[in-house]
């Protein structure tokens, strides 16, 4: 009851719109659409974070993305936040305030690792390149050689730019330098040849919302024993309590040893450490599911089969992509099969064109962003969305508006 002297204010109360949100054809970077039975997921009953049959879905889970990243590490998690959660999760637990990071920076994503690792003061090696670029392997040995760093940061598909970073000998490279490697693959894994193990990367993680076609804010994550050990022997704390792998490995591997890689045996109790957002989890474990099923070097595929029905077609309609070159072996820089950067034709304005493709068609595709606004469409061939009905329902819609803008 509430007391008479108090009074209820109605001033923010709201009338919602009753009327449903369109249904869209997101071909951007992202997010991608739902597959509908990761969308089913969503609506699954909920059940407590200490719940045994929780904490099957939690192992089945791990298990999964292990076959996605193509590791055997033990230390394989999603994070609870979106892939910028992941990334932050890799820097605060790989970074103490002496050590020092070199930090490839040749777009957005790339820089933004470099603002997070700035914020843990160690000392920073920026090293640029003009966007949409990448660098190569006497670039990054020269860096290796000159700073001696104890982590080497880089970015293996620029969700800026399009470019897709080569691989070839980055690994081996930082082992003879005594080096970590940190990669993001948030717009390419799952849809782009990616192997954690063989190309002996220390930390990679994504995001569920782009190549598997999964909701936003779960991010899969994964440490190498080397990345792990160096975990285990900081000397300072890890400077984010919500992201510390130590805490998060005693809900999802207690039995992992940090220091030693080794797994006890019996198991020890999970011990809390957040709330985990269950049907995100449960989301997140259907979309991987739905790649092991199809096979990943299936999925491989058909992202590569859509991208090339894209290049094709892009050259038909007089369209350019920004990236020039293209190579398709999995371990050389080019074009990244899931994310094409377009050149905008001159006197076309480049938001006006993606608003008549969404307000006419409901398909969405977006701009440029930082030194490239303005410049580029992105176009998202991701997950679910990387079919060949999609591009050229997309092919045909661009041709017919390009004539629209030209009249």
């Amino acid at each position: 009851m509430i007391n008479s002297d108090q009074q209820v204010s109605d001033k923010h109360r709201i009338k919602c719109s009753t009327a449903q949100l369109p249904i869209r054809l997101l071909l951007g970077p992202g997010p991608s659409n739902l597959h509908p039975r990761v969308n089913q997921q969503l609506i699954t009953p909920m059940i407590g974070y200490t719940d045994v049959n929780y904490f099957k879905v939690m192992d089945e889970t791990m298990e999964l993305m292990r076959y996605l990243f193509q590791t055997d590490n033990h230390f394989t998690i999603p994070i609870s936040g979106a892939g910028t959660a992941a990334m932050e999760c890799c820097v605060s637990n790989l970074i103490e305030p002496e050590d020092v990071v070199v930090c490839l920076v040749a777009g957005y994503f790339s820089d933004r690792i470099h603002q997070q690792a700035v914020r843990y003061g160690s000392k920073i090696q920026r090293i640029e390149k003009k966007w949409g670029q990448y660098f190569s392997l006497e670039e990054i040995k020269e860096q290796l050689e000159k700073h001696r760093p104890k982590l080497l940061t880089m970015v293996f598909g620029e969700t800026s730019t399009g470019i897709k970073q080569p691989m070839q000998g980055v690994g081996e490279l930082c082992h003879q330098y005594d080096c970590l490697l940190m990669v993001d693959t948030v717009a390419a894994l799952g849809g782009v040849p990616f192997f954690v193990d063989q190309w002996k990367v220390d930390a990679c993680y994504t995001g569920g919302q782009k190549c598997l076609s999964g909701p936003p804010g779960i991010s899969p994550l994964t440490f190498s024993p080397r990345a792990c050990k160096k975990i285990a022997e900081r000397k300072t704390p890890i400077a984010n309590w919500y992201l510390d792998a130590t805490l998060l490995a005693g809900y999802w591997c207690p039995e992992y040893n940090f220091a030693t890689s080794q797994i006890t045996s019996p198991q020890p109790l999970r011990r809390y450490h957040h709330t985990t957002p269950a049907n995100l989890i449960y989301a997140l474990r259907e979309s991987i599911l739905l790649v092991s099923e199809e096979g990943i070097e299936n999925t491989w595929n058909r992202h590569r089969s859509a991208a090339h029905q894209l290049y094709q077609g892009l050259a038909r309609i007089g369209l350019e992509p920004l990236i020039s070159e293209l190579n398709d072996k999995n371990d050389l820089g080019g074009r990244l099969y899931s994310l094409t950067t377009v050149k905008v034709p001159e006197g076309i304005d480049a938001k006006l064109f993606m608003k008549s493709l969404l307000d006419k068609h409901n398909i969405e595709i977006a701009g440029g962003i930082g030194e490239l606004a303005g410049k580029i469409w992105r176009v998202g061939l991701m997950g679910f969305n990387a079919n060949n009905s999609n591009v050229t329902l997309l092919l045909s819609t661009l041709e017919e508006t390009l004539k629209d803008f030209k009249k």
